[in-house]
């Protein structure tokens, strides 16, 4: 509970002053008999009433006192230590994110689809950071920039389909545009999570270029390889529009994610099933965790009404009980 004007307590000095006048003040003329034997005096619950009836106004007073001094409950403002960093996560869309070689629910399922899942649980379980998202293929698309709302982020993220840009894998381009969505980033923690399942083939910036951009940004980069290893299973179109699936070798530069993470004092992780994939973003979670502080505010219930009705009624309970069951005589 807080009170927001605590000066107007000072009129509770007054209270004091005004028991003593109730106590002090003049009684009423009293009849007088012969003897004290015509009349016994025997206390009654009227009497007895009677005794408190003229201090109910002063409670009255009190509690109006209290409603101009405008007492609160419930509200507060704190600051509580949350874990919040800035995360552009980077993900590749060329076609090799087709190939089938990942199972969830017993279902042979590609790549990008069980990355699309993993990333949208690995959102959901970072409440207090910015996520940002790019996508990549022969070239790099912004997909959302920093934000807290997450749920615009995982929308995107729905949206998204192999394919969707030129076909190409462009690594280095790739990083420059999420380290662009970081640069001017005031966040303690600064990372890029970066998923390909291929090599470098397009853009204009090498991928080692781009790791010493990160390296003097300050920016991790967590670098992960999806896919398993040796031949995958992979769908084409025959020549009657039917999807088939085709056994094919996909490559995928392990050294350079290797020394990208190793650059920007991040870490590489192989994902070659959706148990391991899941695995790595769930390490990545608890490695990038960072104390910040959040103020935490809760609304305020204004008490100044109750008392203020309280000293209605008490003002009122004292005029009907001076003029029926307390009347005096005059």
């Amino acid at each position: 509970m807080i009170i927001r004007n605590p000066s107007f307590l000072f009129f509770l000095l007054i209270i004091p002053v005004v028991i003593y006048r109730i106590k002090t003040r003049s009684k009423p003329g009293a009849i007088h008999y012969p003897t004290a034997m015509l009349i016994r005096e025997r206390p009654t619950w009227r009497s007895r009433l009677a005794v408190f009836v003229p201090y109910l106004p002063v409670l009255a007073l009190v509690l109006m006192i209290l409603a101009l001094a405008r007492p609160q409950s419930g509200r507060k403002e704190t600051l509580i230590r949350r874990e919040g960093i800035d995360i552009v996560i980077t993900l590749d869309v060329s076609t090799s994110m087709l190939a089938e070689d990942f199972v969830i629910n017993g279902k042979r399922t590609n790549r990008l689809e069980i990355v699309k899942q993993v990333t949208r649980d690995f959102i959901a379980g970072r409440p207090h950071d910015r996520i940002g998202m790019v996508i990549f293929a022969a070239q790099p698309y912004v997909l959302s920039p920093l934000t807290w709302d997450h749920n615009w982020v995982e929308s995107r993220l729905q949206e998204i389909s192999a394919g969707m840009i030129e076909d190409g894998t462009a690594i280095g381009t790739a990083l420059t545009a999420a380290l662009n969505r970081l640069r001017e980033s005031a966040a303690h923690s600064k990372v890029v999570i970066l998923l390909t399942d291929g090599v470098n083939n397009a853009g204009q910036i090498p991928p080692e270029l781009a790791a010493e951009a990160a390296q003097a940004l300050g920016i991790k980069v967590y670098t992960i390889g999806a896919g398993s290893t040796g031949p995958v299973p992979y769908p084409v179109q025959d020549r009657w529009g039917r999807t088939v699936y085709q056994t094919v070798e996909l490559d995928l530069d392990e050294k350079l994610l290797q020394k990208i993470a190793a650059v920007t004092n991040g870490a590489y992780f192989r994902a070659t099933d959706t148990k391991s994939l899941k695995e790595i973003f769930q390490e990545i979670d608890r490695l990038e965790r960072s104390v910040i502080e959040m103020p935490q505010y809760q609304d305020y219930i204004e008490l100044y009404p109750l008392l203020l009705l309280s000293a209605l009624l008490l003002l009122l309970a004292e005029t009907i009980l001076t003029n029926t069951v307390c009347r005096r005589l005059p």
